[in-house]
């Protein structure tokens, strides 16, 4: 199978773990039956909504979840039985260094589901732990080679967070480095990633504020007979109205193709439901909607 994906992609991702159990539900490991089923059908309730938009006019074609085993099997066969794009994580959640959620046996539990993608979240700095990077770098080239080798496909979300020295460059100001120095930083990761045989068929990258870094990353990502990679946008937890401006910017890119955006469609219709301000239906209406305003918005920017 050729590197690469060939249709736009408009994931809800609500593959989240610790931050559902500890953010929404105020639980701590061991995770109670009684939250556990809270969580499943909080997450039930975002692909209600999903499925509601998609229904109301949200672009069919590359519509599709992003969603974890633990918490989202239910919701990941049944995006599957419709026909949805379904993306699931690899990774153990909440912690900063990469490692596989459940150990050597990751591919049985790829293989139970059959993913259109398997996604891996990682917290990468050039400029940060140089043995931490490396422990992530051998653990991305073997999932790598463990997909490609069976024909799936390798979605790469990728956060730069900055370090201490960086921050204090821009004086500590996270806009600045976010315009001043990580689009730099990116183009060393996608090279690194590249030069040590890490070959994702899709980028999700942070939202960046000039187009011209936009395409720098999607070009390199492309090089070197990787034409069929994409790139899309990830949201960050960010206001809808930052996050449609990060879609704006990337959307007439060529090599980007379409976004991967969770918080920002459903946190706080989530935390109305659970608090009681909101129905289920109201809040099932209102996540149907921001999805229906983000996907309209890079639509009709592409």
């Amino acid at each position: 199978m050729a590197l690469g994906y060939d249709q736009p992609l408009y994931l809800m991702a609500f593959d989240h773990r610790g931050s559902f159990e500890k953010g929404l539900f105020g639980a701590t490991p061991p995770i109670s039956a009684a939250v556990h089923a809270g969580i499943v059908d909080a997450k039930n309730l975002i692909y209600e909504a999903f499925v509601r938009a998609v229904d109301d006019g949200a672009p069919r074609v590359g519509a599709g979840v992003l969603v974890d085993e633990e918490y989202g099997a239910a919701v990941a066969r049944a995006a599957t039985a419709a026909g949805f794009a379904l993306a699931m994580p690899v990774e153990r959640s909440g912690q900063d260094e990469f490692d596989f959620e459940y150990g050597d046996d990751f591919g049985a539990h790829i293989e139970a589901f059959d993913p259109t993608f398997a996604k891996v979240l990682v917290r990468y700095n050039p400029e940060g732990d140089a043995a931490m990077n490396a422990r992530q770098t051998d653990r991305l080239h073997r999932l790598s080679d463990w997909l490609h080798e069976r024909d799936r496909r390798f979605l790469f979300e990728l956060l730069v967070p900055p370090t201490a020295e960086q921050l204090a460059q821009t004086g500590g100001d996270h806009g600045r480095y976010d315009r001043e120095v990580r689009p730099r930083l990116l183009l060393e990761i996608v090279r690194a990633m590249q030069t040590a045989g890490v070959e994702p068929d899709v980028w999700k990258i942070e939202g960046l504020d000039e187009r011209s870094d936009c395409a720098s990353v999607a070009d390199l990502a492309r090089s070197g007979g990787r034409e069929g990679v994409v790139c899309v946008v990830l949201g960050r937890g960010a206001d809808e109205p930052k996050v449609i401006e990060w879609l704006k910017i990337a959307a007439p890119v060529h090599g980007f193709d379409g976004f991967a955006v969770g918080r920002t469609l459903w946190q706080a219709a989530l935390e109305g439901f659970l608090a009681g301000t909101l129905t289920r239906d109201a809040a099932v209406r209102q996540i149907a909607d921001r999805y229906l305003e983000t996907s309209a918005a890079y639509a009709g920017a592409a």
